[in-house]
Formats: structure tokens, sequence, C-alpha cells
């Protein structure tokens, strides 16, 4: 088959894709471009699918993203990216067709980890919440008021989903493997105040608990949940929350630093090769790049939050239109929000690797609070549980690297006394399914 015209080729049509499409157009590119997605849908917004759309205030098809500026490019949804051949500058998709490249960007994102189908992966009745279908479908059994809901996984979209279910009057058990909810991202010290938000709401909540397997009926639908214990958890809805793997199958053997844990990047997200040299022609961002943060000790970290895929999609591609001698560093202090059990909560910074942590406004028993997180005396992050006024000075100190805690007798403040954060050890942390892999939840 013929390769269509080079140009630039984004492969990954979400959200990192849609607007570093949009950022070459601004920045004054007018060749070629194409879009490569692995769904038959336009860019959609993510955010509103564990929440709007399972509660049914909004469609799923209702959720596609703006689009800020005429792309004049050309789509190939619906036919995931397969292969790429970095020496003929070309990728196949799984229709079978080929695109060349002069440039790529690969903003291919993440994919729901799924449960295996040895354990009862198979079965009806059992949903991954990633994506647009995956939110459509599992409204549509939520309609049909499932008798008891089984959330594995308390991470954000297992929190976010019981919160929703719950204000729906399902009954739902959240199990996790972990001592609180949010406790691998947030430590138990603040995802303990989540616990009490899921047993006050009404769920049943299960720490340090891990599912074995599901066992099925005899049309094959999910019945119950059979735990590490020996015990079980009956159950005909099952929503698997146990984070995601970066979308990066389709480059395996293409000779870059590429995993399931995401796209290896220099500063100014280029694309490492296997032996750790920038490729000039290939560059990443969203989800599924990692790239050294000056700020955590020039650590390799993949953010999936909205605002960096956002932030970073327009920083490759002005890189991607700029000369090799004004290649300039990505510099991103990680933000992501939450809402759920009527609290909005804000982060900024990353929170794993603490050592301590203030609560220096509200408090934890109003679930009104803004705690910030230190190691080594330095103040690394912040999160706010409905009080964000002082979200962005805190932000500021954490980019100048200030002491731990950073701000000291402001208005309203309690006394400040600092506690373990209580991250999970690795122990606690296993996953909720017997395999060797690492669970992000």
């Amino acid at each position: 088959m013929t390769p269509e015209p080079a140009g630039i080729v984004v492969v990954g049509a979400s959200l990192a894709g849609l607007r570093g499409a949009e950022a070459l157009r601004r920045g004054g590119y007018d060749g070629p471009l194409t879009l490569v997605g692995a769904e038959p849908h336009r860019p959609y917004d993510r955010p509103p699918l564990s929440k709007h759309v399972l509660a049914g205030e909004l469609a799923a098809d209702a959720t596609r993203l703006p689009e800020l500026t005429d792309l004049h490019a050309r789509w190939r949804l619906g036919s995931p990216a397969v292969s790429l051949d970095r020496a003929a500058r070309t990728l196949r998709l799984a229709d079978g067709s080929v695109l060349a490249y002069e440039a790529l960007l690969i903003a291919t994102g993440a994919e729901a980890r799924p449960w295996p189908a040895e354990t009862g992966g198979g079965l009806a009745g059992l949903f991954t919440l990633r994506g647009r279908d995956d939110a459509a479908a599992l409204r549509e059994a939520l309609v049909s008021r499932p008798r008891q809901v089984l959330i594995v996984g308390g991470g954000l979209i297992g929190c976010e989903a019981a919160s929703c279910l719950r204000d729906l009057g399902l009954p739902v058990t959240l199990v996790d493997p972990n001592p609180a909810p949010l406790a691998r991202g947030l430590g138990s010290f603040v995802g303990g105040v989540i616990a009490s938000c899921l047993r006050d709401a009404g769920a049943a909540f299960r720490p340090n608990t891990m599912v074995h397997a599901f066992e099925g009926d005899a049309a094959g639908h999910v019945a119950r949940a059979r735990l590490a214990d020996g015990s079980t958890i009956e159950t005909n809805l099952v929503i698997a929350a146990l984070g995601a793997t970066r979308a990066t199958g389709w480059l395996r053997g293409a000779g870059l630093k590429a995993d399931a844990g995401g796209v290896t990047c220099d500063a100014a997200c280029r694309v490492l090769d296997a032996d750790g040299a920038p490729c000039p022609d290939i560059y990443a961002a969203g989800d599924v790049a990692r790239w050294p943060i000056p700020l955590y000790g020039d650590r390799l970290i993949a953010v999936e939050h909205w605002g960096n895929a956002v932030e970073q999609a327009a920083h490759a591609a002005r890189n991607m239109l700029a000369g090799p001698g004004d290649q300039r560093p990505y510099a991103h202090l990680p933000a992501f929000w939450s809402s759920q059990f009527g609290i909005n909560i804000k982060v900024i910074g990353l929170p794993e690797g603490a050592d301590s942590v203030a609560v220096v406004q509200g408090s934890r028993s109003s679930r009104r609070f803004l705690a910030v997180y230190g190691r080594a005396g330095r103040s690394i992050a912040a999160v706010s549980f409905d009080q964000a006024r002082w979200l962005p000075a805190y932000a500021e100190a954490i980019t100048a690297g200030a002491a731990f805690p950073p701000i000291i007798d402001a208005t309203d403040q309690p006394r400040v006394q600092t506690a373990a954060p209580g991250f999970p050890s690795p122990r606690q942390a296993a996953p909720a399914r017997p395999s060797t892999e690492t669970v992000d939840v």
C-alpha cells in the first residue's frame, strides 16, 4: 500500500493530540497534518465521564472537546497505530494502511488496566471506566438498578464513581488493598478523610482487602468476588478501577525507550531512542510521556492530568517547529482536581515521597482544609479540600523550593503540627488481584 503524503502525524486523538495539533497550526505550520485515533470519536473530555455521564446528567456523546483552531487535518479515527518504522519514517495502522511522517507527535495517552481474563475478567457485568464507550455502557447498566455494585480500587476514578453511585442511591462497596482511599497518591493521613466520606455517604469501605477472582452465574454474569482471605462479596456489577497503563504497545520494536510506564522524553519533550539519544523528529506529550522534572530531582515522571496534557502538547508543538538550537525545556508543576462527596479536591505538586505533612488551613475533621507535604525540609506538594484560597501561594512556594511548611502565621491558620503522610508500604500497595504487575490505583 502506498504511503500517504508525509507531514506531521499526531498519534492520539484525545486532549493532548488535539491541543498539540492546534498549537502546530497556531505556530505557523501549514503542511500536511494527520491525527490518528484508536477510537471512532472526535476528541472528547474525559473528566465528566466518571461524574456527569454516570449520573445521567450528560450524554456520553455530549462530551466532545471544542476545536479551537481550523486544523485542515486528515482524521484517521477508529484504527489505532500498531507499529512504527523509524528508518522508513512510517507507521502502520490496524486497518493495514501506512502513514509517512516528517515529524511525529506521540499522544496516545493511557488505557484502563483490565481485570485478567483467567480470574473472571471476561464475565458480563464487569466494567472499566476510561473512555466514552466505557462510560456509556456503564451508565446503561446502572439504569437497571444493580442490587450491589462492587468497586475495586480506591484511586480517583474509584472514589469518584462511588460518590456518583451513592448520589444515585445505589448500594456500593469499595474494596482497596491500601489502608485508605487515595493512599497511593495522597497518603492515609489525607485519604482517611475520604474513608469517612465514603462511610457517611452510605458506602461500605473495605480497606486492606484484595480481590482474588470473580465468579459468575450460569449465564456468565458476574455474581461474586472471592477475596484473598477466602471470603466472598456478592455483586452483580463490578467497576475495576485499577489504574492505567500507558498506550505504548504499538512502539514495541521501534527502538525507543518505551514501556507500560510511558515513553521516555528529554526535557524538551523529544522521545529518547533505546540508547538514550533524543530523536529530532519524534516528540511526546500528555499521559503517555514521562520526562525529568527538575523540581523532583529530575526523576522521570508521567503526569496523568488534564492541565499537563494541554500545556505539554503546546510545548512539544512549539519545539517541533523550532530549530535544534532552540529546544526549550518544559517546566510544569503537576496539578489536578477531583470532585467527590460534595468536596472539591485540588492538588499541586507530587505528594509521593513526602516524609511529612501538615494541615496549614482548616481541619481534617471539618473536611475543609489545606495540607502541605514536605520532604527533607522542603515543601513539595499541597492538597486542598474546599480550601483553595491559599493554594496559589503554596504553588509559588513549592516551585521556589521553600522550607516546609513555607507559610506560617497566616490568617486563620491553626497551630501547625506535622504528621506522617501514611503512604502504603509496597506490601500494602499490592495489587487487588493475583498478578505480578504493579497496580496504579
